[in-house]
C-alpha cells in the first residue's frame, strides 16, 4: 500500500463517510467531495436499521452480518457514533412465511427468537396491537444516520482527510483511460484514484467517464414526530408500519422502513401515515407530527449493491446501495483495501457492476 495514494471519495452519505475514514485510517491521503453537507441525501432519510433480514440469499446475508460485526469495531474506533443495539421485533409476513424466515436464518446463525403475543408485549409494552406471532432479533440495531456521518467524517478529517462540502463534481477528469481527478464548481482535483459514492447522483458523474449505473431512484416517505418521552424500546416491524424511536426521542415511521409512496399529496400522505402510527401506541396522545421527509433510495435494478473497480475505466471505484446503513462499515474497509492494497474480499465477488454486462 502506498500511504501517498490520494483518492478523491465524491459524497458525503454513509457510505462516503465509511469509505474515506477507512482510507485516512490506512493512511491515504484522502479528499471528500460533495454538494450537500455530512449525511448527503438519502442518508438523513434513512429508517437506519441494522439487520440482515428475510428476501436475500446466502451470500448476501453473509455480507450483512459481517457487517453488523464490523459495526461494534468501527464504534469502538470512532466512539461518537450513536450506536443502539435495541432490537428488532418483526411480523411483516404471514405466518407461514415468516417461520420459513426463521428457520432458514436461523440456520445460518441468525439469532432468531420466536415470539407470542405476551412475548411482543414484554418487549413493546406501548403496542396496542400486539402479534400472535412475531420474531424477536436482539442483534439487531440502529445508528443514527446523520450523526454516524458526521462522526465518521470528523474523525476522518482529524486524521488527515479534506472534506469539501457545497462543492458539485461536475465530470471526471480521465488521462490515457484512467480517470486522473475530477472538475468540480471549485475547480479541478488531481488525485490517483476516484470513488463514486454519491448515491442517487452517482449515475450522472459516472456518465461523464462513458460508464453507466443501472440504478434506479424511488422516493420513500418517512413521518417524524416531535420528540416525545420513550415509548418504544427497539425496531418494530409490524405488517402495517414499521417504526422506530430516536436517540433524541423521535418516533419515525413509515409503510415499510425504506418510506411509503408518498402518492400525489405528500403532505396527505403523511397526515395518514402519522395517524396511523399514534393509533399504534398506548401513551401517544401528546404526539405531534413534526416533519417528514422524502429520500430517493439509490437502488440497482437486480436490488443488489454495486461495489468495486469500474470495468473498463481504470482508477475509478463505485460504492452504489440501497442498504446503506447495514453495509457502510464493512464496505468501506473493503473499498479502502481494494482501493489501495488491489485486494477484493471475497464476500464482495457477486457485486462488482460486471455483473450487468453478462
Amino acid at each position: 500500500m502506498s500511504a501517498a495514494k490520494h483518492v478523491i471519495v465524491v459524497g458525503a452519505g454513509i457510505i462516503g463517510a465509511s469509505i474515506a475514514w477507512h482510507l485516512a485510517k490506512a493512511g491515504a491521503k484522502v479528499t471528500v467531495v460533495a454538494d450537500s453537507g455530512a449525511g448527503g441525501v438519502a442518508t438523513p432519510n434513512s429508517f437506519a436499521w441494522i439487520n440482515a433480514i428475510w428476501g436475500n440469499p446466502e451470500p448476501y446475508f453473509r455480507l450483512r452480518t459481517r457487517s453488523m460485526a464490523e459495526w461494534t469495531r468501527l464504534a469502538h474506533d470512532v466512539p461518537s457514533i450513536p450506536l443502539a443495539w435495541c432490537g428488532g421485533l418483526c411480523w411483516d409476513l404471514p405466518p407461514a412465511e415468516l417461520e420459513a424466515y426463521a428457520v432458514e436464518h436461523s440456520a445460518w446463525g441468525y439469532g432468531i427468537e420466536r415470539i407470542d403475543r405476551v412475548g411482543a408485549a414484554r418487549i413493546e409494552p406501548c403496542l396496542t396491537e400486539l402479534p400472535d406471532f412475531a420474531l424477536h432479533v436482539a442483534e439487531e440495531g440502529v445508528a443514527e444516520p446523520v450523526a454516524t456521518t458526521q462522526a465518521l467524517l470528523a474523525d476522518a478529517e482529524r486524521l488527515g482527510a479534506r472534506v469539501m462540502a457545497a462543492t458539485a463534481v461536475t465530470a471526471l477528469v480521465r488521462a490515457d483511460g484512467r480517470v486522473t481527478g475530477v472538475d468540480t464548481s471549485g475547480g479541478r482535483i488531481a488525485a490517483d484514484e476516484a470513488v463514486i459514492a454519491a448515491g442517487a447522483g452517482s449515475p450522472a458523474i459516472a456518465a461523464t467517464a462513458g460508464l453507466k449505473l443501472p440504478i434506479e431512484t424511488s422516493p420513500g416517505l418517512i413521518v417524524h414526530s416531535r420528540p416525545y418521552t420513550k415509548l418504544l424500546n427497539g425496531l418494530v416491524i409490524g405488517d402495517r408500519l414499521h417504526m422506530r424511536q430516536t436517540a433524541e426521542g423521535r418516533i419515525i415511521a413509515g409503510s415499510d422502513f425504506g418510506g411509503a409512496d408518498p402518492g400525489l399529496d405528500a403532505e396527505a400522505t403523511a397526515h395518514e401515515l402519522f395517524a396511523a402510527m399514534a393509533s399504534m401506541l398506548r401513551g401517544a396522545d401528546g404526539l405531534e407530527l413534526d416533519f417528514h421527509t422524502v429520500g430517493y433510495r439509490p437502488t440497482p435494478i437486480d436490488g443488489f449493491p454495486i461495489i468495486g473497480r469500474a470495468q473498463g475505466v481504470s482508477g475509478l471505484y463505485v460504492a452504489v446501495m440501497h442498504s446503506g446503513i447495514t453495509l457502510a462499515p464493512a464496505v468501506g474497509l473493503f473499498a479502502a483495501q481494494e482501493t489501495l492494497d488491489d485486494a477484493r474480499d471475497p464476500l464482495l465477488e457477486p457485486y462488482g457492476l460486471a455483473r450487468f454486462t453478462q
